[in-house]
């Protein structure tokens, strides 16, 4: 129990942060009555301190989602984890917004009922899924705890141990990806007309900051504390502590409700309805946005999660080496993201970028697959490349989607870009045994023998291909379809 006071120093610090940020928040409230009499909105310490406070909840999203990817060696060791259980986990995430297209169901919620509800509903179900993937791990529920029994009970060809991770990892996703669009939607209200494609980039800069943790805290963690498990618990404490920034949130968007959203009533025309996502896929702009989301992040984020495995087997560094190469990604990301965002409100150019973006990508992956370069320099170049594409695109919706609208259309690219994330992390750890033969569990554990990831990335780089396709596409219809997405953020033309 060496980490115990640690892990609680830390979660009593960041339980104080939280607090402190409440108390900051608070002060608002002394302003002058001129100043009161003004949307909160147009107060830019409130604006931006808003968007620090919902940008940890995404820190703490993107920090579970990444803290299993470093502890894949661990997995096969201890649990006897094949590649393929590692990428069917991985997918495991994406299947209620592939296959339930709860993102779209949850935008479409979102746009009836509002933020409030349909942010709380679904970051509870982000955490309790994180409990229930960290209790699956438990060395209490692997020495026969409860439900252990009932999980070994059917499908015998997967074990209990990965039938509960994977019900976890399921109501993770059921819950994050909807969260995701809601904080997309809040952004949406607090800076359109403003500096919204800057807003989007340091939200995504913070979110990324946890990736980058998870690549560094989860190695070190299992490097210096016993059991490694705890690992996993960490990650599902943040979360719990993300639930809770999010009820504070909830006080702020009431008020800014009272100033703004309910002082005039919607026109009827201005009402979600049903038909709204029939006339989303009549858009070719938004089409060709959600196809190149697709791909591209088919073939970042499915990297993300198998790379710490990648330069443990390719370059022979230590697990904790490993995390911290693959967090190079998210470093990239946090310096580039924020500084395309102010670029594309300033001067524009979003589907230039894109394309810049989709070209870096394939570039990186067959550097990676086809030569032994030091890992270091391509890995910066993913993160220039991850920052391009985001802090372009997600903006680029807000141009051609009405407000009222915006849930819907981000629940519809999620549930889109889940069909990848779902497919493609399968199909890496399929791919990976399949090209592998006589590489297993054993055979890794005693160091004589390592996987060979040369067509796994290939098949990535095969997916930036389409990328760079479809981005092209989109530059070559904005010049028709009026949206401006070339312009500066807040000088978009109407179509």
């Amino acid at each position: 129990m060496k980490l115990f006071k640690p892990i609680w120093q830390n979660f009593l610090l960041l339980l104080i942060i939280v607090l402190l940020a409440l108390k900051f928040f608070s002060k608002l409230k002394l302003q002058t009555m001129d100043q009161i009499k003004k949307s909160l909105k147009e107060n830019p310490v409130a604006r931006w301190g808003i968007l620090i406070l919902i940008s940890f909840i995404m820190a703490a999203n993107y920090y579970f989602y990444d803290a299993i990817s470093p502890l894949k060696r661990l997995l096969e060791e201890n649990f006897s984890f094949s590649s393929s259980d590692f990428g069917l986990f991985v997918s495991f995430y994406s299947i209620p917004n592939t296959f339930f297209l709860m993102a779209v169901l949850g935008g479409i919620i979102l746009d009836k009922i509002g933020i409030r509800i349909t942010g709380f509903t679904f970051t509870f179900f982000m955490v309790i899924g994180a409990f229930l993937t960290a209790y699956g791990a438990s060395e209490y529920y692997n020495n026969g705890g409860v439900g252990y029994e009932f999980m070994g009970s059917f499908l015998p060809g997967y074990s209990p141990t990965l039938k509960m991770m994977l019900l976890g990892r399921f109501f993770f996703g059921l819950g994050a990806e909807t969260s995701i669009v809601v904080i997309s939607k809040i952004i949406v209200k607090w800076f359109k007309g403003k500096e919204i494609a800057l807003a989007f980039a340091i939200n995504l800069a913070i979110a990324r900051l946890g990736s980058f943790a998870a690549f560094n805290v989860t190695p070190f963690i299992e490097n210096n504390y016993t059991p490694w498990t705890l690992a996993i618990w960490f990650a599902a404490i943040l979360l719990g502590i993300g639930l809770i920034t999010f009820m504070i949130y909830m006080i702020f968007d009431i008020k800014i409700d009272k100033q703004i959203g309910k002082m005039k009533l919607m026109d009827k025309d201005e009402e979600f309805q049903i038909k709204d996502v029939g006339k989303l896929l009549k858009n070719r702009s938004f089409i060709l946005i959600a196809l190149l989301c697709v791909t591209f992040y088919s073939a970042v984020f499915p990297f993300q999660s198998f790379s710490p495995d990648f330069f443990l087997n390719k370059f022979g560094v230590s697990l904790q080496e490993s995390g911290q190469i693959a967090s190079l990604l998210a470093l990239g990301t946090m310096i580039f993201t924020p500084i395309f965002g102010w670029f594309v409100d300033k001067k524009g150019y979003s589907a230039s970028l894109m394309i810049y973006g989709s070209l870096l990508l394939i570039l990186v992956h067959l550097t990676f697959s086809l030569t032994s370069i030091n890992p270091i320099f391509p890995m910066i170049v993913l993160g220039i490349a991850f920052s391009l594409v985001p802090a372009a695109m997600w903006p680029s919706v807000a141009k051609i989607v009405d407000e009222h609208r915006i849930g819907t259309a981000y629940g519809a690219m999620f549930s889109i870009q889940n069909l990848g994330l779902w497919a493609f992390p399968l199909l890496m750890g399929i791919v990976l045994d399949a090209t592998n033969p006589g590489i297993t569990p054993e055979v890794l554990a005693s160091g004589e023998g390592a996987y060979n990831y040369t067509y796994t990335i290939l098949m990535l780089a095969g997916l930036g291909v389409f990328g760079l396709f479809f981005a092209l596409l989109l530059k070559k219809n904005d010049k028709t379809s009026g949206y401006g997405l070339e312009l500066p953020s807040n000088t978009a033309v109407e179509p």
